[in-house]
């Protein structure tokens, strides 16, 4: 069964993005970029809300508005992960990507059924806060920043219980960003 993850980069105080939605603070370095690009190739299939389904749109023409290989070869991964959004607003999407049909469970359910190798990912606050309290998340990865925010939207939901995580890997990226993976345990 393939695995979900939820992977963002995140404040040191918990924060995805800042009182009034700004994420600037979090754009990858150099050697970010090129992490990014490696996880990314890993990822069966997509899963995210309208909101970072529209913000992730830029990479559906890379090629025409960025000159960086990295760049340019994650618009490539990017743009073949089939990927479901969940919207409230949206008709139609774009690409490789189709409107949710069923609740999450379901959806997550299918690209298990579907793929055999690599991750589903899950993004967005709103749709991970939903993974989260059904139980679904199997790895958090977080890109640790060196700023505090103090507040904006917070990483993880407000939760009824604990959840016991084990951490499998760690590492510094570019002298700044930390990068956190933890699995939950069973």
């Amino acid at each position: 069964m393939l695995p979900v993850i939820y992977s963002m980069s995140v404040s040191l105080d918990g924060f995805i993005a800042g009182p009034t939605g700004e994420i600037g603070w979090s754009a990858p370095f150099p050697e970010q970029m090129r992490f990014h690009l490696e996880q990314t190739r890993h990822i069966a299939a997509y899963v995210c809300g309208s909101g970072l389904y529209q913000e992730m749109l830029v990479w559906e023409n890379a090629e025409e508005t960025m000159a960086g290989e990295v760049e340019v070869e994650f618009a490539r991964i990017w743009r073949a992960l089939p990927k479901v959004v969940f919207s409230r607003t949206l008709e139609t999407v774009t690409g490789n990507a189709r409107l949710a049909t069923a609740d999450l469970a379901t959806e997550i359910g299918r690209l298990r059924d579907q793929f055999d190798t690599g991750v589903i990912a899950v993004g967005g606050a709103g749709l991970a806060a939903t993974a989260i309290e059904e139980n679904l998340v199997d790895e958090y990865r977080q890109f640790v920043c060196p700023i505090i925010l103090g507040e904006g939207t917070p990483y993880f939901p407000p939760l009824a219980a604990p959840v016991d995580l084990r951490l499998i890997e760690s590492r510094t990226l570019n002298s700044r960003t930390v990068y956190l993976r933890y699995e939950r345990t069973r």
